[in-house]
């Protein structure tokens, strides 16, 4: 027996001892390689003068994003989005307790910060009523009617996995709010929920094209003839990528994403930064028209705000035609917003982030007597319930979010979105990735998740005093200033009076 055991014991020993010498084998081996690859290449200088150590760098330079993360940033300090706004969306989706403990991590004293303003006799949970029921587009032949709040924004099929548009698809019928497609075109994945769904026309108008890229009316029909699909968005520029569309590399353009797009396999799906037929304001109007009239369905578009001067410019041409031409909604995207592949300049310093563009849009829109005629819906950063009762205050109809969504969907911010390597398989096709996403699992997260934000939403609506989130207005929050005093909005932000005498000046004469 103990003869049995040495005899074992050795031979472990000798297999551990050969393990051992073919791993610093190994390491030598790889040492010598990299040392003759470093000192002849010229491409990196630091490898050049310090072969082999230099490598070092980028290895520790890449785990520097993911150790800041988890290790030594504080709990506001991250961009885009810090832990304390991931944990709470994660908690949300996981319907786990979201209460927290001792006292507030956010600095209230920053200027620039949103605080609620509280009634001294709030609403008892008895007198609160649901949001209200918005219709756009009611002179369309098929309006839409919705009491969702909070929305998906778009994502397009190609851009984020299968499973992650069946989760989102299933997730939003659960919840009983809409999906929006991306300009991906529409999969059978996003009509697998049965969710409300609005359909984006990009600027290649994937999914409702001709051969040579033109908009298709056939096309829109056989769209518009789903049920599910209720309205139509143009997609003129978002946050992110102001001035440049649609990048999907072509290692994701399979033939499915290909057929479903109307576009060639394994090719580079780059979209044109603006739709090619729509040069002016007048084109644009002309486009929503022939949607609405093809589709009998809502139509309007998603933009970035530059400034005041491109919405003043629109809006008289809208009077000029007459409000029925103005469009059902627009959809205001901050340059917070996000995607999936962009230019760092662009992300960085173009367009107006939304603090700023989402009131000018809702104040134009007074001012020219088309509030009412024309749906706002804001975009851009928004995942928290604090974002979602501030976009309220100013005048938003709806809200919506993708990233919000994505970590709903187990998003960790790993920043791999514009690669195909995403280790929650959200924005990847790799199939051994995807499989670490559950679509039955990660659609109940979904739904919980718009469950809570409406809930907690409605906290914040019920301390102010109000009986639902639909019914807060711009007295209900106030601003930090530098000086570290607070205004209300409504100051800051005062609701201009319908000009008349625009309307009298630029409604068409009819003929007697």
């Amino acid at each position: 027996m103990t003869d049995r055991f040495g005899s074992f014991l050795i031979t472990s020993l000798e297999l551990f001892a050969a393990a051992v010498v073919l791993v610093i084998g190994s390491i030598v081996l790889w040492s010598i390689v990299a040392y003759i690859l470093d000192v002849t290449q010229t491409r990196h200088a630091i490898r050049r003068n310090y072969p082999v150590i230099g490598r070092f760098r980028y290895f520790f330079e890449h785990l520097g994003e993911f150790f800041r993360q988890y290790f030594f940033a504080m709990d506001r300090e991250e961009l885009p989005f810090n832990r304390a706004q991931r944990s709470w969306v994660y908690r949300a989706a996981k319907d786990l307790n979201n209460t927290v403990a001792f006292g507030s991590t956010r600095d209230l004293r920053k200027s620039g910060t949103v605080v609620f303003v509280n009634c001294a006799f709030p609403t008892l949970g008895e007198d609160a009523v649901p949001p209200r029921p918005v219709t756009v587009g009611p002179g369309c032949r098929t309006p839409y009617t919705t009491a969702s709040l909070f929305n998906i924004s778009g994502m397009s099929y190609g851009a984020i996995s299968r499973p992650a548009v069946l989760a989102l698809s299933n997730g939003a019928n659960k919840a009983g709010c809409w999906l929006n497609t991306g300009e991906g075109g529409l999969s059978p994945y996003h009509l697998e929920g049965g969710c409300d769904i609005v359909f984006q026309i990009g600027t290649a108008k994937n999914g409702v094209r001709d051969v040579e890229g033109n908009l298709n009316d056939d096309k829109l029909r056989e769209i518009a003839a789903h049920p599910q699909v209720k309205m139509f968005e143009i997609k003129m520029s978002q946050g992110a990528k102001p001035g440049k569309g649609g990048m999907l590399p072509g290692a994701k353009v399979d033939e499915e994403i290909a057929r479903i797009r109307g576009i060639q396999v394994g090719e580079n799906a780059f979209s044109p930064n603006r739709h090619p037929d729509i040069r002016n304001n007048g084109d644009l109007l002309d486009m929503i028209a022939r949607i609405r009239e093809v589709t009998g369905k809502p139509v309007g578009f998603k933009t970035v705000v530059g400034s005041p001067a491109m919405l003043d410019e629109l809006f008289q041409e809208i009077l000029r035609r007459g409000a029925d031409a103005a469009p059902d909604f627009i959809t205001v995207d901050g340059a917070e917003g996000g995607t999936g592949a962009a230019p760092m300049p662009l992300i960085d310093a173009v367009g107006l982030p939304l603090r700023e563009s989402l009131p000018i849009l809702v104040d134009k829109l007074t001012e020219y007597g088309l509030r009412e005629r024309t749906k706002v819906i804001a975009s851009g950063k928004l995942i928290n319930p604090e974002d979602i009762a501030w976009a309220l205050c100013l005048g938003a109809d709806f809200i919506t979010s993708a990233r919000g969504f994505m970590f709903a969907l187990g998003c960790i911010q790993a920043l791999q979105c514009n690669k195909n390597t995403c280790p929650t398989g959200i924005t990847t096709h790799d199939v051994k990735l995807q499989r670490g996403l559950h679509p039955p699992d990660k659609a109940e997260r979904v739904a919980a998740y718009v469950r809570n934000m409406v809930k907690e939403v409605g906290i914040i609506a019920h301390a102010c005093g109000v009986r639902s989130p639909s019914e807060l207005n711009r007295y209900h929050a106030r601003v930090v200033q530098d000086n570290g005093l607070s205004i209300s909005l409504a100051e800051l932000h005062p609701t201009p009076r319908a000009n008349t005498q625009l309307a009298e000046i630029h409604t068409p004469q009819r003929a007697p």
